[in-house]
């Protein structure tokens, strides 16, 4: 262990060096893949640091117990009862940073999130974890910003995406993809049955310009008139975008921008976030044994979560995970549950699995 946290150390050292070098401004690739590298390793090198410096504190400790001054020799000994533990502590805590990391964990994420199986219901309900997800970003000081909605007549959405942005989120929210469950008594329901329905969630590493180099030749272009509940039109000015990449079939649209300008932007990024998604899973396709170990396989058609309004209670499947919170959950209050599943993945990979 010590010799990959010397390997890091001497990593992140280099790259300071050539983020300081005049060259390194002129390409802003190198530098912002550097920048990344840098923020990556910055919390393990910090950490090995404490812990080299933590024991050479107890080397002087353990010279100090020797002294012939007998108050020197106790304080001494004061202290060293009080660091015992904390090299154990500190090599824990190095031990999951040195797990490899998802090289997108530090990235934004596009969300899409639809109504499913159960109609109007089962827009409502998209419509309530959109704003799950809002408080969720709220708490974390995260900056959210919608990019597409085709709003249901009954309220919700048949379909919502958004962007979020900040610090790591993607290493946060990448376990919410898949099918989310909910069972309650719908508003229109007169009898009070409870009735089961289903959104889909699709959390996406937003990708940069610089990873997907998208030939404009490649991407028709069409504008058309932006729509409403039930699908009426809202305008006559066709401001609303719709982007198709003619190589992969890979759509995006967007309406929810002041202006034709506005929505082909918002509309590119979520192609290009498509795109970037559509090799990532590719990939991982390929690799199969290495997804499989993963929490969940990240499929949109996977049930991962129910959630169950008459017993107030949240059940993640995959691990088997249960909270009965659903009313804070659905205030945002999402962590406990996203750290379970961190931490079970943690696990496994220390584990081998």
């Amino acid at each position: 262990m010590l010799d990959r946290l010397k390997a890091i150390e001497k990593r992140y050292l280099e790259i300071n060096e050539k983020l300081m070098s005049p060259d390194i401004v002129k390409n802003i690739k190198s530098m912002t893949e550097l920048s990344k590298e840098q923020r990556s390793l910055e919390e393990t090198v910090n950490l090995y640091r404490e812990y080299v410096k933590v024991l050479d504190e107890i080397e002087s400790l353990k010279e100090m117990t020797k002294d012939e001054d007998v108050e020197i020799r106790d304080m001494a000994e004061i202290e060293l009862s009080e660091l015992k533990d904390k090299p154990r502590i500190i090599e824990e805590k190095l031990q999951v940073l040195l797990i490899p990391k998802d090289p997108n964990d530090e990235k934004n994420v596009i969300v899409e999130i639809r109504g499913a199986a159960g109609g109007d219901e089962a827009n409502i309900f998209a419509g309530d974890l959109y704003r799950m997800y809002t408080k969720f970003a709220e708490q974390k000081g995260w900056k959210l910003e919608v990019l597409n909605s085709e709003e249901s007549g009954t309220g919700g959405f048949s379909k919502i995406e958004f962007l979020v942005s900040g610090d790591g989120i993607y290493s946060q929210m990448k376990y919410e993809s898949g099918a989310h469950r909910v069972q309650r008594v719908p508003q229109t329901e007169s009898q009070g049955r409870v009735h089961t329905s289903t959104a889909t969630v699709l959390i996406m590493p937003e990708a940069e310009e610089v990873e997907v180099d998208l030939d404009m030749n490649d991407v028709r272009v069409d504008t058309f008139c932006s729509s409403g509940p039930g699908g009426q039109s809202v305008n006559t000015t066709k401001s609303a975008v719709r982007v198709t990449h003619e190589p992969t079939g890979i759509v995006a649209s967007c309406q929810d921008g002041k202006s034709q300008h506005e929505n082909k932007a918002s509309a590119l990024r979520i192609l290009r976030t498509r795109i970037y998604d559509a090799a990532m899973q590719a990939k991982l396709a390929e690799e199969g044994a290495e997804r499989r170990s993963k929490i969940g396989t990240g499929d949109r058609s996977e049930k991962i979560r129910t959630y169950n309004y008459p017993q107030n209670r949240v059940t993640d499947h995959r691990i088997g995970f249960s909270i009965l919170q659903l009313d804070r959950v659905m205030e945002g209050k999402v962590s406990p549950i996203v750290n379970a599943l961190i931490a079970e993945e943690q696990e496994r990979k220390l584990k081998g699995e």
